[in-house]
């Protein structure tokens, strides 16, 4: 068949909404490190009737065809939180967002990622950090180490042709996220062990696990922690009360209380650890539907998970405390249970931590404390429009 003109339009409609999450089966199918999303929830992710980034972001979704056959897509969005931050945390006024790229080949790519910074440009903006899909919070970042590993639970995974892609079109890094992957059947160093010792001897400490029978005041709880812990953060853009609730929703069927630890000094919670089983495992061989039979193998996990990675999503420790020795024991503490659970009543073998910016002193330099390494990096990268 003659090669045909491509043409790029906007998503309007069930149909295009449908072929936009279809692409990314088709073209990911015959990669083995590729994990595919369940469809209700890729379907979700661009519903604004489901998906709460909608009521504080504009969005255009693009298709690209050639000879009427989907071959590529892409968002094109605004975070309007995230340009209400102050720009040297990253994000700031003028600053858009491109992500959920799929393409058959370089050619595709450029044209939609061209299309989606026009769409930035005749919305005002003056500088597009991408990929991101969609929210910060989300799938952040093109992968450019780590491509023979399947992505845990609510992480990206790209092909790198796509970095090459980018790559070739003058972006430059903006940022580096690393996760960082350990056997947790080990214990961790002498002087890890100690430090987490001599807390335990602390009476001013108490290292809990959540209530889950107190779920949306243990959520909001752990939330406020968060958005002080994380406030300073390259990148960092707070969440709004309908996506707290949208989050929780979506996670409570695979929340342990004994995986999600919260840390009280002298009475106030001062630190959190959340840790979830790698729900990626369980739906890797489900090729993104629950049917036929995939709900009930889901449901019979969701009972007691059997997992060989614990993912740590999430840490926090109250900001006034970030540079004290405290900070660090307390994190410490939290992880060393959550490595004694996971491997007694999980299963698990292996923990990944992430993502962490690359200049995250504190946090890295945990994980290097506790013998990890980095096994996977995304970059988030920018270009002026």
């Amino acid at each position: 068949m003659a090669q045909g003109e491509l043409i790029i339009t906007p998503v309007s409609g069930k149909a295009d909404q449908k072929a936009f999450v279809n692409l990314a089966y088709r073209l990911n199918a015959a990669d083995p490190a590729w994990v595919p999303p369940l469809r209700m929830e890729a379907e979700e992710l661009i519903n604004p009737a489901k998906n709460p980034f909608f009521a504080h972001a504009d969005v255009q979704l693009f298709l690209a065809r050639r000879n009427g056959v989907v071959v590529g897509r892409i968002s094109a969005h605004i975070d309007h939180l995230a340009t209400a931050m102050d720009p040297s945390q990253g994000m700031g006024p003028g600053t858009g967002n491109w992500g959920l790229l799929e393409a058959e080949d370089e050619g595709i790519a450029h044209a939609l990622i061209a299309r989606a910074e026009q769409w930035l440009r005749d919305k005002g903006m003056t500088r597009v950090l991408a990929p991101l899909s969609m929210s910060i919070w989300e799938e952040p970042g093109q992968l450019v180490k780590g491509f023979d590993q399947p992505p845990t639970v609510m992480m990206g995974h790209q092909p790198k042709r796509y970095d090459d892609y980018i790559n070739a079109l003058g972006y430059q890094p903006a940022k580096l996220l690393h996760t960082y992957e350990l056997d947790i059947t080990r214990e961790f160093p002498p002087l890890i062990q100690r430090i987490v010792q001599s807390g335990e001897k602390n009476a001013k400490i108490r290292i809990r696990n959540v209530d889950k029978s107190k779920f949306e005041a243990e959520a909001a709880l752990i939330l406020d922690i968060l958005n002080d812990a994380w406030s300073d953060n390259w990148g960092f853009v707070p969440f709004s009360d309908a996506e707290i609730l949208h989050a929780g929703k979506k996670f409570k069927p695979i929340v342990r209380e004994d995986l999600i630890m919260i840390a009280e000094y002298e009475g106030e919670p001062v630190a959190f650890m959340m840790t979830l089983p790698d729900l990626n495992e369980v739906l890797k061989p489900m090729g993104g539907s629950l049917f036929p039979f995939n709900w009930a193998k889901l449901l019979l996990w969701l009972r007691k998970p059997r997992v060989r990675t614990m993912r740590v999503p999430l840490m926090g420790v109250r900001k006034r405390l970030q540079a004290s020795r405290l900070a660090s024991q307390l994190a410490f503490m939290m992880i060393e249970y959550i490595r004694r659970n996971s491997v007694r009543d999980y299963g698990a073998t292996r923990g990944e931590i992430g993502w962490i910016l690359e200049d995250n002193q504190g946090m890295n330099a945990i994980a290097e404390a506790i013998d990890s390494h980095i096994n996977k990096t995304y970059v988030i990268y920018e270009r002026h429009l």
